[in-house]
């Protein structure tokens, strides 16, 4: 286990005023230590915000995303267009900005605003390229506190966040004991099983064997097409389930199947090549292959010796831990050893174990489960 750095030197650093609306980046000067080793400089980090932050600060919610979502997760006024999670948050919604002044922090090391491989180092004005430190998913949870620490924000109510943001979450909490009230963590775990790391490896493989990465000093805009083509058909296979493709396409026919012998011929394979295509180009391949390895890394163990000593240091009294059925990249036990884990910790860790088919991406598309899990449980608090 590596001795945590500390993360940030702050220099003169006055608190912004929280509000709500279209993306903003926040500065953080100084030196920022990475977890494993080497340093960034003047840290930038990306959010959105919705909701009102009340007098006494009481009443926000912290949201990380998964790997690849930006910080927009609903349309706001300043910015109309369609979040990730629209049919979650806003006014009355599940997650309600009429009770909680929501954040969701773009992930250190991703590439929609937050510093990552593709941002200009400011010692050299060029790319980090693969000169970026060994990422972490405690490197996000620490940019995302000074970011609150820089918005004069102490605490958080609630700390959220689905797949790699409910890890990116848990080790929020595990870092910052006396700065959340409440976990919620939607299908993620403690650390990642061999079958996830697996499927990672090979889509990093993919990326890393395409001649286009160069090494990962391709310039901005080029880079890796094919192989993240390839990557992104391989994740979405462990994003959804067997199941839902079985009832949504069955043996189906494409309809511009053509006479090559090895062209698609499938619907379920032109699906996933329209998948592909639509996030060539759209991320970062660098920042795909440090914040997966990162997913990869991430284990509550290392905070204490084991999952049981580690959640020892938690200071919450509630979380809620919501796994899937059908979910083959954070299987339900995991789910439910995180909630196991969390009672006997003393946490009162309420566990909810959907019937959802869509797999691991439930959380984004099934909102008939998913809104009333959510909602129900933050209506209480």
């Amino acid at each position: 286990m590596h001795a945590m750095k500390p993360h940030l030197t702050l220099h003169n650093q006055t608190p912004i005023p929280p509000s709500a609306g279209a993306r903003r980046v926040v500065t953080l000067p100084g030196k920022f230590g990475m977890r494993l080793g080497g340093e960034l400089q003047d840290v930038q980090v990306a959010y959105e915000s919705w909701g009102q932050l009340n007098a006494a600060k009481d009443n926000v919610l912290l949201l990380f995303t998964g790997l690849s979502p930006s910080a927009h997760a609903a349309s706001s006024g300043e910015d109309p267009s369609t979040g990730w999670w629209e049919e979650m948050l806003g006014p009355g919604k599940a997650i309600d900005t009429h009770k909680f002044h929501v954040i969701c922090v773009n992930s250190l090391g991703s590439c929609y605003g937050s510093t990552g491989p593709a941002s200009s180092d400011p010692r050299s004005g060029k790319p980090y390229g693969p000169a970026f430190p060994k990422l972490t998913i405690e490197d996000v949870a620490a940019a995302a506190h000074a970011l609150l620490a820089s918005l004069g924000i102490p605490r958080v109510r609630v700390c959220m966040g689905p797949s790699m943001g409910g890890m990116s979450a848990l080790a929020y909490t595990l870092m910052f004991p006396d700065g959340v009230d409440v976990l919620v963590s939607i299908s993620s775990a403690t650390h990642s099983e061999p079958f996830s790391i697996a499927v990672r490896a090979l889509q990093r493989e993919l990326i890393r064997s395409d001649g286009a990465w160069a090494g990962g000093h391709y310039a901005a805009g080029e880079g890796p097409r094919e192989g993240m083509r390839l990557a992104r058909k391989l994740g979405m296979i462990s994003y959804r389930s067997a199941k839902e493709w079985s009832e949504r396409f069955g043996r189906e026919r494409a309809k511009d199947a053509g006479i090559d012998a090895f062209g698609i011929e499938f619907e379920i394979e032109s699906y996933l090549e329209s998948r592909a295509q639509s996030f060539v180009g759209a991320f970062d391949p660098n920042s795909y292959l440090y914040l997966s390895r990162a997913m990869d890394l991430f284990d509550v163990a290392e905070h204490g010796g084991s999952d049981e000593k580690a959640f020892k240091r938690l200071h919450i009294k509630q979380a809620l831990i919501i796994g899937v059925e059908t979910d083959i990249l954070f299987p339900l036990h995991q789910q439910q050893a995180l909630a196991d884990a969390l009672k006997r910790a003393g946490v009162d860790a309420g566990f909810e174990a959907l019937a959802s088919r869509q797999g691991h991406d439930s959380f984004l598309v099934d909102m008939e489960r998913f809104r009333p899990a959510i909602g129900e449980f933050l209506a209480t608090l």
